[in-house]
C-alpha cells in the first residue's frame, strides 16, 4: 500500500518512513503544507499521515481543502498538539485518526493497519480470496490451511492484489504502491515476481487466483 507522510520534522519523517518501509509499505515523504496537498489530490495513496504543524500550509488546512475537494483518502494527524480542543477540530474537519507526537511505532503502525482495513471495507482485519487468507496484522498467508512463506516483497504484492481483488491492476499502479518506482524501470521486476507469488499460491491448485489480462496486467480473483 502507498503511504504519504506530510511531516517537516526531518528526523520524525525519516524514523516514519523507515518503520513503514519494514513493513513493506511504498512511502512518499513531503515537508510543505501546500505540496502535499498536491500529492494530496492526486489520488495515489492509500493513506495520509498528516502534521498539524507545516510551512506552506496548516496541516488543518491541508485536511479541510482535501476534503472539500471529496478527497476521501483515510487521513491520520500525528502531531505534538494534544489539546482536546485541537483533537475535536482535526476530527471534525474530516481526520480519520489522531495520534500525539512521541507515540511508540508499534501504535502508530497498528492504527496504520486500522485504517487501512476500514478503507479497504476488511470489519474483522483479514483478507479473503477464495481459500487465499491473509492476515495484515500478524502477516501470515495461508490457501486452503496451508501456510505460505513469502518474502517481504512478495508479501507487499500480494496484499495490494488481495486489497484491490477483481480489479485489474496495471503495473504502474503495482510499480508505484508496492515499489514506489516508477514502471519504466520496474517492468521486468513486476513479472518475475508475479510469477514467484503465482507460483506459491497457485501452484498444484484447481482454481487458479492470479491472473494476467493481456494488455493490461493482473488481477487476483477466483475462476477465470
Amino acid at each position: 500500500m502507498r503511504i504519504l507522510v506530510i511531516e517537516d520534522e526531518a528526523k520524525v519523517a525519516s524514523f516514519i518512513r523507515r518503520a513503514l518501509e519494514e513493513e513493506s509499505y511504498a512511502v512518499d515523504v513531503c515537508d510543505d503544507g501546500a505540496k502535499g496537498l498536491d500529492m494530496g489530490r492526486t489520488g495515489c495513496y492509500d493513506l495520509v499521515i498528516l502534521d498539524l504543524m507545516l510551512p506552506g500550509m496548516p496541516g488543518l488546512e491541508v485536511l479541510t481543502t482535501l476534503r472539500r475537494d471529496h478527497v476521501n483518502v483515510p487521513v491520520l494527524i500525528l502531531t505534538a498538539r494534544s489539546q482536546t480542543d485541537q483533537r475535536v477540530k482535526g476530527l471534525d474537519a474530516g481526520a480519520d485518526d489522531y495520534l500525539t507526537k512521541p507515540c511508540a511505532i508499534e501504535e502508530l503502525l497498528a492504527r496504520v493497519r486500522a485504517l487501512l482495513r476500514r478503507g479497504s471495507g476488511e470489519a474483522v482485519g483479514l483478507l479473503h480470496v477464495d481459500d487465499l487468507i491473509l492476515n495484515p496484522a500478524t502477516r501470515e498467508v495461508a490457501r486452503g490451511g496451508r501456510r505460505i512463506d513469502l518474502t517481504a516483497k512478495e508479501y507487499a504484492l500480494l496484499e495490494y492484489l488481495m486489497r484491490n481483488a477483481g480489479r485489474i491492476l496495471t503495473r504502474p499502479m503495482i510499480a508505484e504502491h508496492v515499489w514506489n518506482q516508477d514502471f519504466d524501470t520496474f517492468t521486468n521486476v513486476i513479472d518475475v515476481y508475479v510469477n514467484y507469488l503465482r507460483n506459491k499460491i497457485d501452484r498444484g491448485q484447481d482454481c487458479k487466483l492470479l491472473h494476467t489480462v493481456r494488455g493490461s496486467g493482473y488481477t487476483l480473483k477466483a475462476g477465470d
